[in-house]
């Protein structure tokens, strides 16, 4: 399969896609318009098995010490079409840290166990890298 056009724009090659539908884009700026519409997984996609086990995600209220912590819209768009970011998330060993870490009741704890693994390590720096930090 070639590569496939912006869905947004229609004039240049898709380099990225949204994280929630998938559809393809090839800048920030075409992402932002693809954002003005609320997308999901098209139902060819939920209809797959789920890849993960018998994991939950632990719910807990979203505390923030600092405001200035949480990421704004456009790092998060940046985290979002970084290809480096999106080409290191296909780690399997990658997903499975994430998810202990999501489902975990001890998140910080579980959070520092996988800094000391280098893979996770490496995808922090990437992300940390992308933000400018």
């Amino acid at each position: 399969m070639g590569p496939r056009l912006c869905q947004v724009c229609n004039e240049a090659q898709s380099k990225y896609k949204c994280p929630s539908c998938l559809a393809p884009y090839c800048s920030v700026a075409c992402f932002k318009k693809h954002k003005e519409n609320p997308c999901a997984l098209p139902v060819s996609s939920l209809e797959k098995p789920p890849t993960t086990g018998p994991e939950s995600r632990v719910d807990r209220p979203l505390t923030v010490e600092e405001p200035s912590e949480v990421l704004q819209r456009l790092q998060l768009e940046a985290v979002a079409s970084s290809s480096e970011i999106c080409s290191a998330l296909k780690d399997e060993n990658l997903q499975k840290l994430i998810l202990n870490i999501d489902c975990s009741p001890d998140a910080e704890k579980e959070l520092e166990k996988a800094m000391g693994v280098d893979v996770f390590r490496i995808f922090t720096d990437k992300i940390l890298s992308t933000l400018g930090s």
